[in-house]
């Protein structure tokens, strides 16, 4: 009966990634337009992109303060109004303020602290509530930001298509509905106590003086530049390989990548008590070191291009398998723990695409080459992994 009670509880988490990929993913599909109705040049618009996670990085780092402090329901709650506030004020804010530019980028910092306070509080929530296998629970919420990023832009490819670009006003407050009625939820939800009552979290001090945190904290830095140092570039390798537009382009490579790294979080949502979390992880790790070699060292655009779906299959897991292995290697981490694990997600998230884009301007904007150096990423990971196991016969 307990377990069943907190289903909504659940329900609402997956719906929480939703909210996510929507505010990280519905602005981008607007930057042309922005730039063409407000006359805004293309260097600011992608200054918009930085400012986000900029600002997410910095929420990860503060709410170790301040979420403990204010509890887990006020903040989940908190995460969703500021999304949907983010969102309705993009249709207002640059029509109102004396610069459309800055306009755009508060509307982007407002909803920037309601998804950096998702990336935080999610997971743990989902941790905290009875289930039979933590693993599996995990891998399948982190499907939901997959999910949540296919549905963003198959959906607002369809009703630009319908209903032209230039009512990209309604649909933001379409989509804004999604964290107004998913605050109501939460607000209804019981939330159980991630510790135990009358124990305390760790520290950041006391986390970061643990050799298995850092282990940790080096897999998921692995696990954000694995998974991001190719999806940036998917785009780029379809329309390369296929000769088609970007709007298939982007179709045929992102949300390729996208569905695949969905695929592999469901598949292990639905089977992880059938498969050891290690073994599938360490495997994901090598199949991912695999497509990144395909895609540097074949030069073949169709090959290049399946690769690349093929290092979305293999990312899948190394997020959310790195959040599993820490709930379940250090205890009291607390709030503290899964704030850093965040900012490590998203330090990697910069440095993945960052090394690739160096090291290819440094070989003339050769691609291939910067994403055979980003092959470091899963190796280390894998190196994670068997630490990891040392450590804990050890008992560290």
């Amino acid at each position: 009966m307990t377990k069943d009670k907190y289903k909504i509880t659940i329900n609402a988490c997956f719906i929480g990634y939703i909210v996510q990929a929507i505010v990280n993913n519905f602005a981008p599909l607007l930057f042309l337009t922005f730039q063409k109705s407000y006359d805004i040049p293309l260097s600011q618009i992608t200054l918009l992109v930085t400012i986000n996670f900029t600002v997410q990085l910095l929420v990860d780092l503060l709410s170790a303060k301040f979420i403990d402090k204010i509890g887990y329901k006020v903040s989940i709650v908190l995460a969703h109004i500021l999304s949907a506030a983010g969102l309705i004020s993009l249709t207002v804010l640059p029509e109102i303020m004396p610069s459309a530019f800055a306009g755009l980028l508060m509307s982007v910092m407002i909803y920037a602290v309601g998804g950096g306070i998702l990336e935080v509080l999610v997971s743990p929530i989902v941790e905290s509530c009875p289930t039979d296998n933590k693993e599996k629970a995990m891998s399948l919420l982190h499907s939901f930001y997959c999910w949540g990023h296919v549905a963003v832009v198959l959906l607002s490819t369809i009703f630009f298509t319908a209903f032209g670009i230039e009512n990209w006003k309604i649909l933001a407050l379409i989509w804004s509905l999604v964290p107004i009625v998913n605050a109501f939820v939460f607000a209804k939800a019981p939330i159980a106590p991630l510790i135990e009552e009358g124990e305390k979290g760790l520290s950041i001090k006391e986390l970061f003086s643990s050799k298995m945190f850092l282990v940790l904290f080096l897999m998921m830095l692995c696990a954000g530049a694995s998974e991001q140092a190719v999806s940036q570039w998917a785009s780029a390798f379809a329309e390369k390989g296929l000769g088609v537009t970007k709007t298939i382009g982007d179709l045929a490579g992102p949300m390729s990548f996208a569905v695949l790294m969905g695929l592999s979080r469901a598949f292990y949502g639905k089977l992880g008590h059938k498969i050891q979390l290690d073994k599938f992880m360490s495997l994901s790790c090598v199949l991912c070191v695999v497509s990144y070699l395909c895609i540097s060292l074949i030069n073949n655009p169709v090959i290049n291009l399946i690769a690349c779906g093929v290092c979305g299959l293999s990312v899948g897991i190394m997020w959310p398998g790195s959040f599993s292995k820490a709930a379940a290697s250090v205890k009291n981490g607390g709030t503290a723990m899964f704030a850093l694990l965040a900012l490590a997600g998203d330090l990697g998230c910069t440095a993945g695409p960052t090394l690739v884009g160096a090291v290819s301007g440094a070989f003339n904007d050769n691609l291939k080459i910067g994403i055979l150096t980003a092959v470091i990423f899963p190796i280390l990971l894998l190196v994670g992994i068997y630490l990891c196991r040392k450590l804990s016969n050890k008992g560290n």
